[in-house]
């Protein structure tokens, strides 16, 4: 393998890498822009290693045939403990908070980035530049189809932060009842502020009607004098 051809595959990675990064740095996700370079820069370089391995081994081969039943080839060992050893990192960009679990998009970026760095480190540049492509396309694209259609399909999570727990939750059950909204999943919590005084929250999922915004529901319940504070909490 040339040195020219080493500088090209190390060049794509980081192109392809860092445009998938850049998406995920605009969102704020847990891994960014250089995070995804190096992921798929890594990846790069175990793929050529690979080559390299393999090519040396040929060459030793044809020096003598004797060692041809000696010398094992497997290429796909390294690739196979870079794709395994990648859920390690990509676990750790996944964060629970409040009741939702943030980071799982970023986590599976990673994974594919470090797939196209192996298919570039074994030179095979149309799956590469055509993955990388797909890659920011459902990243980009998709992503409104996704928020439209799925996520904010009448399903929403709500934080509220209140002083009496008893009061508030009659409150928002006579609003639900009277909206015809659907609970599907309440959470308390309970911390402290700089000054040691508790905190009461809890985290309500709830389904609204197409005929019932979430701009009415959360004003309504904004308007209980027991409730400190209210917002939508977005994955």
């Amino acid at each position: 393998m040339t040195l020219q051809e080493i500088i090209l595959k190390l060049i794509l990675s980081i192109l392809i890498g860092g445009v998938i990064g850049s998406e995920r740095e605009a969102t704020n996700s847990p891994a960014g822009f250089r995070t995804h370079i190096l992921v798929a820069l890594g990846a790069t370089v175990i793929s050529l290693i690979q080559v390299e391995m393999v090519n040396e081994s040929i060459k030793l081969i044809n020096g003598d045939e004797a060692l041809a039943n000696a010398i094992k080839i497997d290429m796909g060992r390294l690739g196979a403990q870079v794709i395994s050893g990648i859920g390690f990192l990509g676990a750790g960009t996944i964060i629970h908070t409040k009741g939702a679990i943030k980071g799982l998009t970023t986590a599976a970026s990673l994974w594919i980035v470090a797939c196209i760095g192996l298919a570039i480190g074994l030179g095979y540049y149309s799956i590469s530049i055509l993955a990388g492509i797909s890659v920011v396309l459902v990243l980009v694209s998709l992503k409104r189809f996704e928020k439209r259609f799925i996520i904010n399909a009448g399903n929403y999570k709500i934080y509220i932060e209140y002083t009496d727990k008893g009061e508030t939750m009659k409150y928002i059950q006579d609003s639900i009842l009277n909206n015809g909204i659907k609970i599907i999943n309440l959470e308390f919590y309970q911390e402290e502020d700089e000054d040691k005084k508790k905190i009461k929250s809890c985290l309500l999922t709830v389904k609204i009607p197409k005929f019932y915004t979430l701009n009415e529901f959360l004003l309504q319940l904004a308007a209980n004098e027991y409730i400190n504070q209210i917002y939508e909490v977005k994955d």
